[in-house]
């Protein structure tokens, strides 16, 4: 677990992060415009700089608590807006294969809702099999919108998925405050022990 540093808000990392804040409401006017074209190189641009703000902040060590809950926001909204895109250009390709997505919403719901319960706000886990899943899940978002529906890579990804909520919920059940950037449910135990 790691306590991030109370500093300066601008720096490369964060402005990165917040640059995938800002294009937001232009992401899903591409969407609500159907212009899967667009979507397509503004999500991957999303998800290109969403790798990039990580690990620009991990090499020159400048992690900051602020950065972790951005960042955090920032995931969120990219998921929100695959989740609208697949249902708006991909729903042929995904209704076949309807249960494992369901599955998977319903349990980033519940993470959602205990991390919201109980901190009241974002905290920015960040384990590693999150940043896994993350990986996963871009890289079929990308696949799916520049190439094609891969039904492996799918099922992959949303059970990752799955088994990333639900390290996060169990780790949130055992924390008694926010932290950020925790390894894993076995480095937490390991830790307590």
């Amino acid at each position: 677990m790691t306590q991030l540093k109370t500093q300066t808000f601008w720096n490369v990392p964060n402005t990165i992060t917040l640059y995938r804040l800002i294009v937001f409401p232009l992401i899903l006017y591409f969407i609500l415009s159907h212009n899967e074209f667009l979507f397509s190189t503004f999500i991957t641009i999303s998800l290109i700089t969403d790798i990039l703000d990580g690990l620009i902040a991990r090499a020159f060590k400048i992690q900051t608590a602020i950065g972790a809950k951005l960042d955090s926001w920032a995931d969120t909204g990219t998921y929100v807006l695959a989740f609208i895109a697949m249902y708006v250009f991909k729903w042929g390709d995904i209704k076949q294969h309807l249960f494992p997505f369901i599955l998977f919403a319903v349990v980033m719901i519940i993470s959602y809702a205990v991390v919201f319960i109980k901190f009241k706000g974002l905290i920015g886990l960040h384990t590693y099999l999150f940043k896994i899943t993350g990986y996963l899940q871009g890289a079929f978002i990308v696949i799916l919108f520049l190439w094609d529906f891969y039904t492996w890579l799918y099922y992959i990804a949303i059970f990752c998925g799955v088994a990333a909520c639900l390290e996060e919920i169990i780790i949130m059940l055992m924390i008694s405050q926010p932290v950020s950037n925790v390894k894993g449910l076995y480095w937490l135990i390991k830790k307590n022990n």
